[in-house]
């Protein structure tokens, strides 16, 4: 690492460069008249002689170098530097660069390539120079953020003082000026952590971290300093620094001057973090790690909670796998408050009046995070087998204390899971990344403008009813396709068709409550292989519009690849920790208002409470005005505190429910017969260690299915419940029971532990377009209508959905043991799932259309991302699925030249049916296919780009008998030939640019 380096240079070992720079050093002896041969130069180079240095300092002057890290997953793994020559061996870079190259200095190589013609050089100096790459092209956040020790320098210098804050009343000095507080400091009258009273600084000017109204604020002399290194324009930034604070100082301070400024200021940032990490002298210890002394009683509180559950599991209350999940459970809550405890005990640090070393790296961001912290004081927790399954007893040491060999032993399992799977994925990603690559090579801008206003709708993305990500955070950076006007003033547009949304917009559409905002895409692009700037919208990494030329296709393969082998990295940091997601079992008012059921079918239990019966139902919140405010989906078997209705007020408890089962309710009130439920057939009795049974439902076999019917007093039939497979049953036959009585129970899955393995593999088949598995695949809603059962067939359960107003119906087999969403007299909508089970993307294509099946997969893909924290802009893909729904399959020819069953383009499709209409012929009609990304790079017009890809022989003999011609339009075909490809500067119009020459007027042609 060269701390001493500015951002555009590099520092090449004297040896590297004089063999790098050899020709250039050859050409120059021979100008000066050292030589007169290239044998005698280069014997003098080997001798080394004195005049061969002062040559090699005067040739790499200005000569940028290439620095490449393999493996080089993303644009930013190649930059360009400025030379420094140096003593030593060994290749050094600025520490800033080190996150984008994702280098460290354990014996890394690089690779060093000198540019040789003009063009290039001026390539790298214009282009590739680090300089110019401060932001990362899939996020559009800053990529040259601080890590490590410069955080840690910025946070020591920045933080809160130990011991109490000076109350309001207490005399501060009360300094005047920075070069004050200075040179106080250097006599040794204020310390780094003092709170001193500053003049303001930003007094009466609006800045973004400053305050305008006082007139003395109060800080530390340390903070004072770290403002000299910001531009004043930002204010006065008066708290700790943080990783993510450092973020924003240096986005802030680009948004508001520019690349010059933020580049100087990031020099400085990187000179004044390493300063004050040295001078801070911060190590650590063991006895930094502190066991808080409330270990041991917590966990005595945990064990007896367990004998409970173990007791209530031995008489028969409770089944094997709520036992199991209670356990799990149980610990989870300890660990968690133990590592509470951690912190707290951390943060005092004993009282001393220093800070905790390790709540110092852990705080600032610079090293380690809450769960590392967690390990090293607290416990290590629940660990996982390698199937996934959690094992109950978890590790009560932490590594301070150190592990027991029989905890070193069950950890093993998740360390090594973890190295194994380092091993496996690395190669998935990285082909991954090529697949995608290759389907979208050719994806170029062509042009700004075409005129047409079609789009795709963007609204915030919901997971239950938390918004995980809002409006604005999916439009900003994109143009609008349509007029928007203000809801409260219609006349008011706020934003223009075809017309950018800004930061600014963004939050004004936010907070005029606007949901939903159509904006231009390329998934709705009618260009062949390109789409139009304002398609695209604004380049993450360079905040302006798209340049024309730029390779939006490669970017967005890169971008996406790019997460997906970090992602198969860091499954390991934390060694199998079995983390058991659980979601709270209540609804909680957010917003106050008036309630409103929608779709729930409800009973009335003896107390006058009602219960939900359906999960396909919700309940809406809403104002005076009737604007609904909030909307909360309700689970089955939810116990409802309030009527519809009524009025609620904040944090009101609404419902809640048991989170470990799915109950089963009864809405009649009646004595219960079985149905089907043969012993040792369709049901097994389960008996517990005290003599307590249960039956368990186990298979539907042939054509029996298992029910249970609640019958009136004079044995008619009220109501039929079919019990799904793996439900306990909760009632005997003929028992009497009111309404709202439970009679039988699922246990909700068991979580296994989330872990990217869910993740590359679910990105790839989302991109592949794979149909679930056989018996995974849940069946959808063909139309809007009601549910109804219609006996069965073949040993398949019928289930059939009537529209009402169009008379249609539809039926569904449904296989039995397929576990049931709907309930007869449901009402289910277009696309929605009836049966337990994963979506099929081309199910959702054909029923719901090509825009559906967009959304679904962009969420899909997105979610797998942001479960490891990972942005990726929506536009890239949206650059790859505009790809995969390229193909049309004909399903009537008409009078055009297609046949029956063809795949042919979407463009050529509508250009031929356009031409037909014209003559007044029948078009073609087709439906829309969805294509995996394998299949669609092999579907290329290209041989020689297909070629390269898979299955060589069987392209390269197809394109020879059909007499194939290429024309080479790609970018891979260009490279295979050796031209310079269509893309940036290599865009024929650049070659062919015209120059005026100055003076003389006549027109000479430029080849660059």
């Amino acid at each position: 690492i060269g701390p001493e380096l500015k951002l555009h240079q590099c520092g090449i070992p004297k040896k590297m460069a004089l063999i790098l720079f050899e020709p250039f050093i050859i050409r120059r002896l021979k100008e000066l008249g050292f030589v007169h041969t290239v044998r005698g130069a280069r014997k003098m180079i080997e001798s080394r002689s004195p005049e061969v240095w002062d040559i090699l300092e005067e040739v790499t002057k200005g000569h940028p170098v290439l620095l490449n890290r393999a493996p080089t997953l993303h644009r930013l793994s190649i930059q360009a530097f400025e030379p420094v020559l140096i003593e030593g061996n060994a290749i050094r870079v600025h520490p800033l660069v080190c996150t984008p190259y994702n280098a460290d200095f354990d014996g890394d190589q690089m690779a060093v390539h000198v540019p040789l013609s003009v063009e290039a050089i001026m390539e790298a100096k214009l282009l590739m120079m680090a300089t110019h790459n401060i932001f990362s092209p899939s996020s559009g956040k800053p990529i040259l953020t601080p890590s490590q020790d410069i955080v840690l320098g910025s946070y020591f210098l920045t933080m809160n003082p130990k011991g109490n804050e000076p109350g309001e009343k207490q005399r501060l000095p009360l300094i005047a000026s920075l070069e004050e507080a200075l040179s106080a400091m250097q006599e040794g009258v204020l310390q780094l952590h003092d709170w001193i009273e500053l003049a303001n600084p930003d007094k009466g000017n609006e800045t973004q971290f400053g305050l305008a109204k006082k007139s003395v604020i109060r800080t530390t002399v340390g903070r004072v300093l770290f403002n000299t290194i910001w531009p004043e324009e930002l204010g006065f930034f008066n708290a700790p620094a943080l990783k993510g604070d450092l973020g924003n100082l240096i986005l802030e301070t680009f948004k508001m001057l520019g690349k010059e400024s933020t580049i100087e200021a990031l020099d400085r940032l990187k000179e004044l973090g390493f300063d004050m990490a040295t001078k801070a002298g911060i190590s650590i210890g063991i006895f930094d790690m502190i066991i808080p002394p409330e270990k041991k009683e917590r966990i005595e509180v945990a064990r007896k909670e367990i004998d409970k559950i173990e007791d209530q599991f031995k008489k028969g209350i409770i089944t094997r796998g709520e036992r199991h999940n209670k356990i799990i459970d149980v610990w989870t809550t300890a660990t968690d408050d133990i590592a509470k405890e951690v912190f707290r005990c951390l943060d005092e640090n004993l009282g001393k009046d220093t800070i905790n070393p390790v709540y110092l790296m852990m705080d600032s961001g610079a090293r380690g995070n809450r769960q590392q912290v967690r390990q090293l004081c607290g416990m290590r927790g629940l660990m996982a087998k390698p199937s996934g399954e959690i094992i109950e007893q978890p590790i009560l040491a932490s590594f301070r204390e150190g592990l027991s060999v029989l905890e070193y032993f069950m950890s093993t399992h998740g360390a090594r899971k973890g190295l194994a799977d380092t091993a496996l994925k690395t190669a998935d990603a990285g082909y991954l990344t090529r697949k995608l690559c290759d389907v979208a090579m050719d994806c170029i801008i062509v042009c700004k403008d075409d005129e047409r206003r079609d789009g795709v709708v963007k609204k915030a993305i919901m997971e239950g009813d938390n918004e995980v990500v809002p409006l604005r955070d999916r439009i900003i950076g994109r143009y609008s396709t349509e007029d928007v006007f203000d809801p409260s003033n219609p006349s008011e547009i706020v934003i223009s068709s075809g017309s950018l949304i800004t930061e600014e917009i963004a939050s004004l559409v936010d907070a005029l409550g606007i949901t939903r905002i159509r904006v231009m895409s390329p998934l709705s692009s009618r260009i062949k292989n390109g789409l139009t700037a304002l398609e695209y919208g604004i380049d993450p990494s360079t905040n302006s519009l798209v340049k024309q030329g730029s390779s939006v296709g490669i970017i967005a393969a890169q971008s996406i690849g790019e997460p997906g082998t970090q992602l198969t990295m860091r499954t390991f940091h934390i060694g199998g920790i079995a983390s058991a997601g659980r979601e709270d079992p209540v609804i909680n008012i957010r917003k106050a208002g008036k309630l409103n059921f929608k779709g729930l079918r409800l009973v009335t239990l003896a107390n006058g409470q009602q219960v939900t019966l359906n999960k396909t139902g919700s309940i809406q919140v809403t104002d005076q005005d009737d604007r609904i405010v909030d909307d909360y989906p309700t689970p089955a078997g939810a116990l409802l505190h309030f009527k519809d209705g009524e009025q609620v007020e904040e944090e009101a408890l609404l419902a809640q429910w048991d989170p470990y089962n799915i109950p089963i309710l009864s809405e009649k009130k009646g004595v219960i017969a079985f149905e089907d439920m043969l012993p040792g057939v369709t049901t097994k009795v389960d008996r517990d260690a005290s003599g307590g049974r249960s039956m368990v439902v186990i298979e539907h076999k042939e054509d029996l299915n298992p029910q249970i019917i609640v019958r009136d007093s004079s044995g008619n039939p009220l109501a039929t419940y079919s019990v799904p497979t793996g439900a306990q049953v909760a009632v005997d036959e003929g028992t009497r029971i009111d309404a709202g009585s439970i009679i039988a129970k699922t246990p909700r899955q068991a979580s296994k532990t989330q872990d990217i393995t869910g993740g590359l593999p679910r990105v790839a088949e989302l991109f592949e377009a794979r149909r679930p598995k056989e018996g995974n695949v849940g069946q959808m809603a063909k139309i809007d209508g009601i549910v109804s059962e219609a006996g069965t067939l073949r040993s398949k359960k019928r289930l059939l959905v009537t529209n009402e107003e169009s008379g249609q119906i539809e039926e569904h087999l449904i296989p039995h043991g397929k576990h049931v969403l709907v309930q007869p007299g449901d009402f289910a909508q277009k696309g929605q799932l009836i049966t337990e089970g994963a979506k099929d993307p081309h199910e959702i294509l054909e029923i719901l259309g090509p825009s559906a099946v967009q959304e679904y997969l962009i969420e899909e893909i997105q979610k797998v991302y942001r479960l490891q924290g990972v942005t990726i802009n929506d536009k890239h893909l949206e650059v790859i699925i505009s790809r995969m729904l390229f193909k049309v399959r004909i399903t009537d020819p008409g009078d055009t030249e297609f046949f029956w069953g063809d795949q042919v383009d979407r463009f050529a499709f509508m250009d031929s049916n356009e031409e037909i209409t014209e003559k007044g012929g029948k078009p073609a009609e087709g439906e829309p296919i969805l294509l995996g990304i394998t299949k669609a790079s092999l579907e290329t017009d290209s041989f020689i780009s297909a070629a390269s890809f898979q299955e060589t022989t069987r392209v390269l003999t197809n394109a020879a008998t059909l007499g194939k011609v290429d024309e080479l339009k790609g970018f891979k075909e260009n490279v295979i030939m050796g031209h310079l490809i269509p893309a940036g500067t290599g865009l024929p119009k650049w070659r062919r640019l015209k120059i005026d020459t100055l003076g003389s007027g006549s027109v000479e042609s430029a080849a660059s």
